[in-house]
């Protein structure tokens, strides 16, 4: 098959390899994106130490960065703001590292953004399903994605009832212009929704493409989980404070973020 066109978008892939089966879904998820699509692809990987085997694993063409980082906890909403200012392109993808999803609803996403019927989508809904060690290494031999649509009704569904985490799509500039990531979600969790609601609030178009997002299983430490009850509240109540602001009380206050 003929690979979509996507010079006009970069996939962003921020992350820490924390175990290796987050090491094999990385690759094996870049591997898809670059099978299908003629893009580009921007890794940024932040650690306590750089070991080179990213580096030396990626396909050539992928462009990567290495950012020393000592703290045990990853702040992927500042990382993904870094990616965002160092690519140009007109469209932008931030894509997490363990997930696969159909083609026709990427194709379907970027023909939305393209035709400016929306300025930011989600593609995929309802469907976040997590698929099971043993159906995560049928498709890493295989890479066939027919495997996993077969087999949808083993997988364990994550974050009902309304995910919109995993992946989503947006106009670069307009992305910018809606303050991009609240940094003040750190670590993992909540920062989707947070991301979303604030995209409403401001009024900007947005949507979400029926479908499923296959999400590749692995370990969860503490860059996959609420890595304390603390900062869930701090995010909760973070969350709760941009929901009760009016447009021009939350554009003041990603004026301030700028």
């Amino acid at each position: 098959m003929e690979k979509i066109n996507l010079q006009d978008f970069t996939f962003l892939i921020p992350m820490r390899i924390d175990t290796v089966n987050r090491l094999e879904n990385t690759l094996v998820s870049i591997d898809y994106i670059r099978n299908n699509f003629n893009t580009q692809i921007s890794v940024l990987e932040a650690s306590g130490r750089n070991a080179g085997l990213l580096n030396r694993l990626l396909p050539e063409g992928v462009n990567y960065v290495f950012i020393e980082d000592m703290d045990n906890i990853f702040h992927r909403t500042r990382y993904i703001n870094q990616l965002v200012k160092s690519v140009d392109t007109e469209y932008i993808i931030v894509w997490d590292t363990d997930i696969i999803i159909p083609i026709e609803q990427l194709n379907k996403s970027v023909q939305m953004l393209r035709k400016r019927e929306v300025d930011f989508v989600t593609p995929f809904k309802d469907k976040f399903l997590d698929t099971s060690e043993v159906l995560r290494d049928l498709y890493i031999q295989c890479r066939e994605i027919s495997v996993l649509e077969l087999h949808q009704g083993k997988m364990k569904a994550l974050y009902n009832p309304n995910p919109v985490g995993g992946a989503f799509l947006a106009h670069r500039q307009t992305y910018i212009s809606a303050g991009m990531e609240n940094e003040k979600f750190y670590g993992w969790g909540r920062e989707d929704g947070d991301r979303v609601n604030r995209w409403e609030i401001l009024g900007y178009k947005y949507l979400q493409v029926e479908g499923v997002l296959f999400h590749l299983t692995h370990e969860r430490g503490i860059n996959s989980t609420f890595h304390s009850p603390n900062q869930d509240n701090r995010k909760m109540a973070e969350i709760h404070r941009s929901i009760a602001m009016s447009k021009e009380e939350l554009q003041e206050e990603v004026r301030r973020w700028g």
